[in-house]
């Protein structure tokens, strides 16, 4: 017991692992339904398409970006995968790729109009979110994309070995995006270029083609958590993902990852992922209203904003 306490009071994600340990000891004893296995898988399934989308944020947010944009693109590409998964004439290959294309693409121009325009990101992802929304709208002539391939609705409602299959997708995503930011060359460039831009660029990385890139992965993860939703509701929906790129950047925040770029971790953004949907499940198990339950997150994210800047200060 001694060692554990010592190992969360000296971990980086000490005190998010005690309070998610807080949590679910209190859920747990106010209602025994909360800490069943079949519960626990329930509240991974519902994370999935979440957690997807915070670890393609996450990159962004390192490089000392941000992205608004990643519930229009979820949007889209779900639209897309829809329209080309039809019951009589789809092909689900063809649906996968147009649907992750899709969402790169719109992810990439996201990184050009950043680098070459040097408006602010929040601005050209502003920008991008309300514009995606409108082309999902155009494209599905506003109206739901229904009628799908039932081998495409199998990835998000069916379970390989006993586990859902969109659970397996998030761990997959997890480890590619741990690999990219801890691994890879790639990673480290995006940690240097949110931690000083300009040493950075002196030390000959190339700043513009990694800022393109972090916004290319984030356009991609949002097209993956598309084709997993758009499959679990068997539609294609021009108004999916509203609110979907705050509860993404919530996680992340949460998890750990510097709001000023630099400093971040996917098992942070995970945790934060995990965090969420914990409160969310145990809150829907007390039957607590969803008003308070928005107002509760609110007040979290804020703590977090507050208690990354606190961190910083004493670091420096």
């Amino acid at each position: 017991m001694k060692k554990i306490l010592q190992f969360l009071t000296k971990s980086q994600f000490g005190g998010l692992l005690i309070a998610l340990i807080l949590t679910c000891v209190y859920f747990s004893s106010q209602s025994p339904a909360f800490s069943t296995l079949s519960n626990f898988l329930l509240i991974f399934n519902q994370i999935a398409v979440n957690g997807i989308l915070a670890f393609g944020v996450t990159f962004v947010i390192i490089s000392g970006g941000i992205d608004l944009s990643i519930g229009s693109i979820l949007a889209v590409s779900g639209v897309v995968a829809a329209l080309f998964a039809q019951a009589e004439t789809g092909n689900l290959g063809l649906s996968i790729l147009l649907s992750l294309l899709v969402g790169t693409l719109i992810g990439t121009l996201n990184g050009l109009i950043t680098v070459f325009s040097k408006v602010p990101p929040f601005i050209v992802t502003l920008g991008s979110m309300t514009m995606g929304r409108g082309l999902a709208l155009l494209i599905s002539d506003g109206k739901p994309v229904s009628n799908l391939l039932d081998s495409f609705n199998y990835l998000g409602n069916e379970a390989l070995f006993g586990i859902p299959i969109s659970i397996l997708i998030l761990v997959l995503t997890f480890f590619i995006s741990t690999y990219i930011l801890d691994q890879s060359i790639w990673g480290r460039y995006i940690k240097a270029i949110g931690g000083n831009e300009f040493a950075a660029f002196v030390s000959g990385i190339s700043v513009n083609k990694i800022k393109c890139l972090v916004y290319s992965l984030s356009g991609l993860f949002a097209a993956v958590a598309s084709i997993l939703l758009t499959s679990r509701i068997n539609t294609g929906q021009p108004n999916a993902g509203l609110g979907f790129e705050l509860d993404a950047i919530a996680a992340v925040i949460i998890g750990g990852t510097s709001t000023k770029g630099g400093k971040g971790s996917m098992i942070g953004t995970l945790l934060g992922v995990i965090f969420i949907g914990i409160i969310n499940n145990g809150l829907d198990l007390l039957n607590v209203s969803a008003y308070w339950q928005q107002l509760l997150m609110g007040g979290i994210i804020i703590l977090a904003v507050l208690f990354d800047r606190i961190y910083q200060k004493t670091e420096n």
